[in-house]
């Protein structure tokens, strides 16, 4: 196919160019521990090349103040990566080990968001105001300049093209750093970004590490004018730290925990395979992992039953097979970081659910763990308080709206949360007492282009998705203008 890289090396794609690095390293697939490819591994080098190109590109053409061009360019970008769905699909499955059927939701899901934005970049307007005769006042938005977007792993191109779809319609150009662990799947999105003939040169840069040079380099450079980080709070702080020593516009959506809240008189037989696909979607591996699980006191009986019968069927299996619900974590460390964290927690809590490594042995080279669940009493205890990562769900109880509202804002996060329950004046009362960016009722996971997500307290600052998300890439600029009467 035109424009894709005639290399069996993934490279980088930097102004308008591919790029490879002296480092190359291997893909691995987690659901069997075998090599998929291999991929040039930038760093510095890789980094600051993207940088010079974007700034140039920022700087020396009319990306910035051409709107019309940049919603050409996202709804090419938008048709380029929907002609690759099936591959960014399956290469999300055994490159990440995301089950088939959520990285095709991934994949389609991608380009829509691209072609919102489309419209987005069509849409911004200013306001004007006569002050006073012969005063007149004109505010307007303006690109801030270049963006540097760093990318996790987890959902490499949803939470790439959420960053990148308004920035560009912003009117920034743009620096991606994407994660090691998802670059042969990088390397299709390059592809796409190759295949658009109506992005310039240097105006949409991506380069792929597995270590941690580029990815400081963008937030401490002067000529990198926003970051939008997605990853963990732990990073998020020390970004927040590096990037304010140039005054950078920072859009982190950092770790969460997110807890579901289940009232007495809500229907078991609806709300308790929600829990467990809360749970296993995304392997667990996702920043709205339903982890907690809150009950009522009335009803804790009938759910820690349910739920363990649910939890214990779940199919697990190699991610690009169709039958599996739950594939393997993303590398056999995190197996090892769950299995330590699993050990401690047994001195604290009781366990429901054990999960742990699969017996069949066709499943022994890859990077699975069975669903856990463990109830504890105490929220001041690690399994509430840290964000895990893989599929282990708390079970905690609580006697009434005071109480469940305690609890389920006792962590240091607030990304997400549900509620559920048929009561919808007891639902409105403990969303609005809820710290949490989004809060469903009766519902999980719902995410849409058209209105905003984030975190409250340490689940990161800003906004992505809906009008917020192109105003994290712009600057305000007033206008005075003094004219005779």
């Amino acid at each position: 196919m035109e424009n894709e890289p005639a290399s069996d090396i993934a490279r980088h794609w930097i102004d308008g160019a591919w790029v490879s690095s002296d480092k190359i390293s291997e893909s691995l697939n987690p659901s069997t521990g075998g090599v998929l490819g291999r991929y040039a591994d930038g760093g510095a080098w890789e980094a600051q090349a993207a940088i010079t190109a974007a700034r140039r590109a920022f700087d020396n053409t009319s990306w910035a103040s051409d709107r019309q061009a940049r919603a050409a360019a996202l709804s090419e970008l938008a048709q380029r990566l929907e002609e690759r769905s099936e591959r960014v699909a399956h290469s999300l499955a055994q490159e990440l080990g995301k089950v088939l059927n959520q990285a095709r939701m991934e994949a389609a899901l991608s380009p829509f968001t691209l072609r919102h934005n489309a419209g987005t970049a069509m849409a911004q307007t200013g306001s004007t105001a006569e002050l006073a005769p012969g005063l007149q006042a004109t505010t307007w938005r303006e690109a801030i300049g270049v963006a540097g977007i760093i990318v996790p792993w987890n959902a490499p191109i949803a939470l790439l093209v959420r960053a990148l779809a308004p920035a560009l319609a912003a009117g920034c150009t743009v620096v991606v750093k994407m994660p090691g662990q998802t670059a042969l799947t990088n390397a299709i999105f390059s592809e796409a970004v190759a295949a658009t003939k109506s992005l310039p040169p240097g105006v949409v840069n991506i380069f792929t590490e597995s270590g941690n040079e580029g990815a400081p380099l963008l937030v401490s450079s002067p000529d990198v004018d926003a970051i939008n980080y997605t990853g963990s709070t732990k990073v998020g702080r020390v970004i927040a730290a590096q990037g304010a020593e140039t005054l950078k516009r920072l859009s982190l959506e950092l770790g969460g925990k997110t807890p579901l809240v289940v009232f007495e008189d809500a229907d078991i037989d609806i709300v308790a395979p929600q829990v467990v696909q809360a749970l296993v979607q995304f392997n667990g591996e996702f920043c709205i992992s339903g982890s907690r699980v809150l009950v009522q006191e009335s009803v804790a009986g009938a759910y820690r039953k349910r739920l363990t019968t649910l939890l214990s069927a779940v199919r697990i299996g190699p991610a690009d097979s169709e039958t599996s619900q739950l594939g393997p974590l993303v590398d056999m460390a995190a197996v090892e970081r769950v299995k330590h964290f699993i050990a401690e927690a047994r001195t604290y809590a009781t366990v429901l659910v054990e999960g742990g490594r699969p017996t069949e042995p066709e499943l022994a080279n890859g990077a699975f763990l069975k669903p856990y669940m463990l109830e504890v009493r105490d929220t001041n205890v690690p399994l509430v308080q840290q964000e895990i990562f893989a599929p282990v769900l708390s079970f905690e109880t609580f006697s009434d709206e005071a109480d469940a509202i305690a609890k389920a804002n006792a962590t240091e996060y607030g990304l997400a949360a549900a509620v559920f329950t048929k009561d919808i004046d007891r639902a409105a009362l403990v969303v609005r007492r809820l710290k949490a960016g989004t809060v469903w009722t009766n519902a999980w996971g719902i995410l849409s282009d058209t209105v905003e997500e984030g975190g409250f307290k340490s689940s990161g600052i800003g906004r992505a998705r809906g009008a917020r998300a192109v105003e994290e890439f712009q600057e305000i600029k007033t206008h005075f203008l003094v004219y005779k009467v």
